[in-house]
């Protein structure tokens, strides 16, 4: 005979959602894969997937202060700091103090830096093509709509750098 201890225990457990009925698990299944094999994919190149979304976002502008560089990719200024140090030590980025101000400082991709973003893109666009490739164009291009949807719904302004 069952006690009500335990019908109590199997009644609960068969209301509890089932893991793979959730969408944030199939979401962070995908996630974790596509940005595993991307970091992969980095390593050769002697860059992280957070100095990546740095040299990304720094591409094409002239000079900019650290502090808007953190602000833009939603990262603290200790953080950004780290990683423009780390970016000074490969030769990928330089520094600035403003002549007339120490604390004010503003960093810019040297010639390496630019020369490496282009390339880094490829891995990236070739990591994309890997994963999605067995979405149709306008199945991807949904997905992303409805990805962007929910980071917007969700103010989701940090870059993802892990």
């Amino acid at each position: 005979m069952q006690s009500s201890l335990e019908s109590s225990r199997a009644t609960s457990a068969a209301e509890v959602s089932h893991l793979k009925s959730h969408i944030g698990f199939w979401m962070r299944l995908v996630s974790n894969h596509v940005s595993q094999s991307f970091a992969h994919k980095l390593l050769a190149s002697d860059v992280t997937v957070a100095e990546w979304v740095v040299l990304r976002e720094m591409y094409g502008l002239d000079a900019v202060a650290p502090s808007a560089l953190a602000e833009k990719i939603g990262m603290t200024r200790g953080a950004i700091s780290k990683l423009i140090d780390r970016l000074l030590a490969k030769q990928m980025v330089t520094r600035e103090e403003c002549s007339n101000d120490r604390r004010f400082q503003s960093v810019a991709l040297t010639h390496k830096g630019r020369k490496i973003v282009p390339k880094l893109a490829a891995l990236a666009d070739e990591n994309d093509e890997e994963f999605f490739s067995a979405l149709s164009g306008p199945e991807r291009k949904a997905l992303v709509a409805l990805l962007q949807k929910l980071a917007k719904a969700k103010d989701l302004r940090r870059l993802p750098t892990e």
